[in-house]
């Protein structure tokens, strides 16, 4: 089971949360908010992504429990997240995300909050737009 941060029991947690056909996207609040999230929250096998080239939110796509792999319309839903949630948002055309195992992304001493170095990734282009209203971002609770 995923630790929960300390500021679950505060009553802030450091992400946002979606639910996309089944899976659950986490976007990031902010740079210190992108470490907990990225080395606190993550399991190895969830998937990582940020826009390339910007500042932005880091997002997880929680793996499955049963380990398939997310759709492709998930992974290009999490990846218009991040591109919502960077300073791409006003670029026109397509925004490039990058995409990894979160086992993959790493920190070295002494680099600034929020940025890392990927040993591996794949690239998916989107359109930065925002979530719909009616998918409003709800954050999720510890179960105790």
């Amino acid at each position: 089971m995923p630790r929960v941060p300390r500021e679950a029991s505060e009553g802030r947690l450091p992400y946002r949360a979606y639910e996309r056909q089944g899976f659950t996207i986490l976007v990031g609040r902010g740079a210190s908010d992108n470490d907990r999230l990225t080395f606190e929250v993550a399991s190895p096998d969830d998937l990582w992504l940020h826009v390339s080239g910007w500042s932005g939110s880091h997002v997880l796509v929680r793996a499955a429990p049963d380990g398939a792999p997310p759709p492709r319309a998930v992974i290009e839903e999490a990846a218009r997240l991040a591109a919502w949630h960077s300073k791409a948002r006003g670029s026109r055309g397509k925004i490039e995300v990058h995409v990894c195992r979160a086992g993959d992304v790493h920190k070295p001493r002494g680099m600034a909050a929020g940025k890392v170095v990927l040993s591996r990734f794949d690239v998916v282009r989107v359109y930065a737009t925002a979530p719909p209203e009616e998918d409003s971002p709800e954050p999720l609770r510890s179960e105790r």
